[in-house]
């Protein structure tokens, strides 16, 4: 006799992004609202995509296009589901029924339910709330200790077994007394989720459907619930910009620690803004005051020096940058080049060991290897209707206060003047010449000086 192949349940997540956001004044939907250059929405599905989620559900407010575009663009292929009345967490959860069938076999998707309000939930917390479910439990819900446990619904035991969660509003002075507290986020076996959803009723303080009710109608099944231990820190929740701020140095303390320990430095931590896909190779070094906006990869041994600005950015290995420099719009910068202060670079290349030092725009261009572009240079990328390239090629040398009236190509090896500016193509070896020429009138500065003095003197003597 053969054994049966253990049964294989998939996930299921459904995230609950319905809220108005009120409290943020602001026009924008809450889970829109970004840490880390992400928004919060986007950092749950990032989270709920780590744990192994084959099927997501988002209950959202109806007519919401841009929260529509945000999904679609994160998490492809995510079914949306409109709550229309906001009866409660459980009644949210049921507007997303058809994701919760048990299947043909009565078993079911496992499912988690998770907030698009809290950002700073992991694949590897949403895993361990999963992982129960396979040991035969029907609910597992996350939970932690927290000295202020004011707000939150408690998490009722005896001794270590769950015996409910209760709403602050219902529960008696020595339930309020408790420490444990429910994060919200709850796991329910496929083969029961359905029927306990159903059966949650509304006879409590506020007249609404709670969520966390289910753990007291398994519990009279006879069936079995887990309790997952969370940090309060990763369970906040954001509900205005004062916790969207909390959110953030959390996120970002979070974000500088990985980067210590993936071997950059940080001169400076708190003082280094991180982006959630910002990618620092080792022995990278980053001064104090630099941000790293969305779309960055630092490669290995590279310097960013203080106050600089980057985004959409890739630096290759021995690259440096700043201070005070601005990179954006997918640049580029080779091995070894070098990029000083005050300049900025938007869709530009600099090839291996190419050096802007100083008071530069680069914009649409690409530099060759070894050029070098004075301070005070500009490519003139923009005609007011559209944008134009700039070529400079290898070891090219572009004097200081030039401008590159693109489109415009400078040859390899090839010079320009400082002063120039350069409207024609230059040769490779050529030398390019475009100013003025200069007038010299010898004697003409002490000539003017005693005309000046002679015409205030004359008016000193009418007065």
């Amino acid at each position: 006799m053969t054994t049966p192949a253990p049964v294989r349940r998939s996930l299921t997540a459904i995230v609950l992004a319905a809220g108005k956001g009120t409290r943020m004044r602001s026009d924008l939907p809450k889970v829109l609202h970004r840490l880390a250059g992400r928004s919060m929405l986007g950092h749950v599905l990032a989270a709920v995509q780590a744990a192994g989620a084959a099927r997501i559900a988002v209950v959202a407010e109806p007519g919401r296009a841009d929260v529509a575009r945000e999904i679609e663009a994160l998490a492809p292929g995510s079914e949306v589901f409109p709550q229309v009345e906001r009866l409660g967490t459980a009644h949210a959860v049921l507007a997303a029924r058809a994701v919760l069938s048990n299947g043909e076999d009565g078993e079911g998707d496992d499912v988690i339910v998770a907030f698009g309000d809290t950002p700073l939930i992991t694949g590897e917390t949403l895993a361990r709330l999963r992982a129960p479910l396979a040991e035969g439990a029907a609910v597992a819900v996350l939970a932690f200790e927290t000295e202020a446990p004011a707000g939150y619904g408690r998490v009722l035991t005896e001794g270590t077994r769950v015996v409910a969660i209760r709403e602050e509003k219902d529960a008696t002075p020595e339930e309020r007394a408790v420490r444990l507290c429910n994060a919200g986020l709850m796991a329910l076996s496929g083969a029961h989720a359905l029927a306990l959803l159903e059966r949650i009723g509304n006879d409590n303080a506020a007249g609404e459907y709670y969520l966390p009710d289910a753990v007291a109608l398994a519990i009279g099944d006879g069936l079995s619930v887990a309790v997952v231990p969370v940090t309060e820190a990763e369970a906040q929740g954001v509900n205005d910009r004062v916790q969207l701020g909390v959110a953030e140095a959390a996120i970002q303390a979070r974000l500088r620690r990985s980067a210590q320990l993936g071997g950059a430095t940080l001169v400076a931590p708190k003082t280094v803004f991180l982006s959630h896909d910002t990618i620092l190779g080792r022995d990278v070094l980053v001064e104090p005051n630099v941000v790293f906006d969305t779309g960055v990869r630092v490669d290995d041994a590279c310097v960013i020096h203080a106050f600089s600005h980057l985004k959409d950015v890739r630096l290759e290995a021995g690259a440096s940058v700043g201070p005070f420099a601005r990179l954006r719009g997918g640049a580029v910068l080779e091995a070894g080049a070098t990029i000083g202060n005050f300049v900025e670079l938007k869709n530009a290349r600099l090839g291996p060991g190419a050096k802007a030092a100083h008071l530069t725009y680069l914009g649409d261009a690409e530099v060759g290897a070894r050029a070098n572009v004075g301070a005070g240079t500009i490519t003139c990328n923009y005609d007011g209707v559209s944008k134009h390239r700039t070529t400079i090629g290898a070891g090219a040398f572009i004097g200081s206060n030039s401008a590159l009236v693109a489109p415009v190509t400078v040859g390899a090896g090839a010079f320009v003047a400082s002063g120039s500016v350069i409207t024609d193509d230059v040769p490779e070896g050529a030398l390019a010449v475009a100013r003025g020429r200069q007038a010299t009138k010898p004697g003409w500065a002490e000539t003017k000086r005693a005309a000046l003095r002679a015409e205030k003197a004359a008016r000193a003597g009418k007065s």
